[in-house]
């Protein structure tokens, strides 16, 4: 069994100030991740909604047992063990939605929405380019500028939290090698264009409002120790509307979570 390090350190007293505790992670399949104590890691961690990515199946697949959540799920109902999102949430909803309402891009379950009484939270899986570029294009083109759209729509009615695998690294020093990966995916001008709209369109990456430079990964290859050298990409993400950014106490990334070749990232919202 895999250890899953420490959880949430230095958390506690924030979370007595009640405020609201966001996590995401790309578990990198959650049957793979209930083997390796994912059900221990939530429940101590107690998080108030979690976000999941590539979850790779069907909630009926998956044996689960937490009562202090009501769980919503999205999977690509061609190829269960592929892709797949879902969001955990001990706060009641308004309700659930999943896909973005556009069949092109709906098919493989890589986002969910849930509204609450005073936001949309979103979890999403962007497509990844693939090595040898083939689906930059429909990333490009199509994904990125209707995922942008869909969440701009969101906010016209509340503010949107916005958090998952973005499948890219923003900047350079969001990448531990950014001179030899410009032309790689993960990390074209395509893929960082796209993200910069978002920051264009009004959301904050809410990690770099507390924290500068490199260093900060949330994904490792997992080959050559790349973790423990640390050796990363930091490509998953929390988003949010700017009228919530006074209520952002605090973001951050949980690298001493094992589990997944991506560890948790999270905020702290003034409930």
């Amino acid at each position: 069994m895999i250890a899953w390090g420490q959880t949430l350190l230095g958390l506690t007293p924030r979370i007595e100030t009640m405020s609201l505790t966001l996590l995401s992670w790309n578990v990198n399949g959650v049957r793979s991740a209930l083997k390796k104590d994912f059900s221990n890691w939530l429940t101590k961690a107690s998080p108030d909604i979690l976000c999941l990515q590539e979850t790779r199946a069907h909630p009926k697949d998956v044996p689960i047992e937490l009562p202090a959540y009501e769980k919503f799920w999205n999977w690509c109902p061609d190829n269960l063990g592929y892709s797949g999102t879902a969001i955990f949430t001990k706060l009641k909803p308004v309700s659930v939605k999943n896909g973005m309402g556009i069949p092109k891009h709906d098919g493989e379950g890589r986002l969910v929405t849930v509204e609450f009484k005073d936001f949309f939270a979103v979890s999403v899986y962007v497509p990844n380019s693939k090595r040898d570029l083939s689906r930059l294009p429909y990333r490009e083109k199509e994904w990125d500028v209707d995922l942008l759209k869909y969440l701009k729509s969101l906010e016209k009615k509340k503010p949107v939290i916005v958090s998952g695998d973005f499948n890219v690294a923003h900047k350079e020093l969001d990448l531990a090698h950014p001179e030899t990966n410009h032309h790689n995916h993960g990390f074209t001008d395509q893929e960082r264009a796209g993200f910069d709209r978002f920051i264009q369109n009004g959301f904050i990456d809410t990690f770099r409002e507390f924290h500068d430079g490199k260093g900060h990964y949330t994904w490792w290859r997992q080959f050559g120790n790349c973790r423990k050298r640390n050796v990363g990409w930091r490509i998953d993400y929390f988003l949010i509307s700017k009228s919530l950014r006074s209520k952002l106490e605090d973001a951050f990334i949980l690298p001493e979570v094992m589990g997944s070749d991506h560890c948790p990232v999270g905020i702290l919202l003034k409930n």
